[in-house]
């Protein structure tokens, strides 16, 4: 009965993937970025450790745990304190969707250099047609707006790519094998190491405590580090990854589809048609087999 469900999972993961900006929009009134992160993985942490408790039935060995810990010190840690970084030092949203949503094409290039995987021609317009369609859906959304131009904060934005992809393929290939929820701590071990620093030796740790913030966080643990990363982590175990990389493609359409109904921004009919070139092109990805 659940298999024939599994087709909802990477649309799942695109949804409450895209809902990290939101949440974190809510969240950095009160609470610096680095900071934020800390404290969402430290709470992250404890809840997987019970997890962990109860249902991992065989625990990594330690060379299965350095493995994770690598993966998370790059997916967690080193793309989320890149994109914080970039957008507190001036890059608008926009551009870093922009720059971030160029892992697809990076993970193709790095998974043919590295692991001479290759793709159809049809695989190919998909992945430009979506390159074309973030690109569109972005700056149609004014998501580029009072752009003024800073080597750091590009320089940001492309660690967080750089880390998103590489940490992807790493986990792809060294760390399948480890339970889910047994991964998902050990990866959290690792990232919450980089995050503790980086709050420790740039920012206060001053927190303005609110229900916004709280309900912020509650949501940003729950649903991004706990559920989403359960997805992510079952699709790249599960799936090629290009095919996963290429979902996303999906993730700045929808945020932006999210950010126009609770913020009112704005989103013109044009929009919605580099929307759907996104989604077209997603499709020319996911629905061929690599050949």
């Amino acid at each position: 009965m659940l298999s024939r469900f599994l087709w909802l999972v990477p649309f799942l993961f695109v949804f409450l993937w895209s809902t990290g900006f939101i949440g974190a929009k809510y969240a950095l009134d009160y609470i610096e970025p680095f900071t934020l992160l800390m404290v969402r993985m430290v709470i992250t942490l404890i809840l997987l450790g019970i997890m962990s408790f109860f249902w991992v039935k065989k625990w990594p060995s330690k060379k299965e745990v350095g493995h994770q810990m690598v993966a998370g010190f790059l997916i967690h840690g080193v793309y989320l304190s890149g994109v914080f970084a970039a957008i507190k030092v001036g890059l608008p949203a926009g551009i870093t969707a922009i720059i971030v949503g160029g892992q697809p094409i990076l993970t193709v290039v790095l998974s043919w250099f590295l692991f001479k995987h290759r793709l159809t021609s049809r695989q190919t317009l998909g992945f430009l047609f979506g390159l074309i369609g973030v690109i569109a859906t972005v700056i149609l959304t004014k998501g580029v707006s009072d752009f003024s131009f800073s080597v750091w904060a590009v320089l940001y934005a492309v660690i967080a790519l750089l880390a998103i992809t590489i940490g992807s393929l790493y986990q792809k290939h060294f760390g399948t094998k480890v339970e889910l929820i047994a991964a998902n701590f050990w990866q959290y071990v690792g990232s919450l190491i980089l995050v503790s620093f980086l709050s420790f030796s740039f920012e206060s740790q001053q927190i303005e405590w609110s229900w916004t913030l709280i309900l912020a966080l509650t949501w940003l643990i729950l649903v991004l580090s706990i559920m989403a990363t359960f997805l992510l982590l079952y699709l790249i175990r599960e799936g090629e990854a290009s095919q996963v990389a290429s979902y996303f493609y999906l993730v700045p359409p929808v945020a932006s589809l999210n950010a126009w109904i609770l913020f009112d921004e704005t989103l013109v009919p044009a929009a919605l048609v580099a929307m759907i070139l996104t989604v077209f092109g997603v499709y020319l990805v996911t629905s061929t087999k690599r050949r």
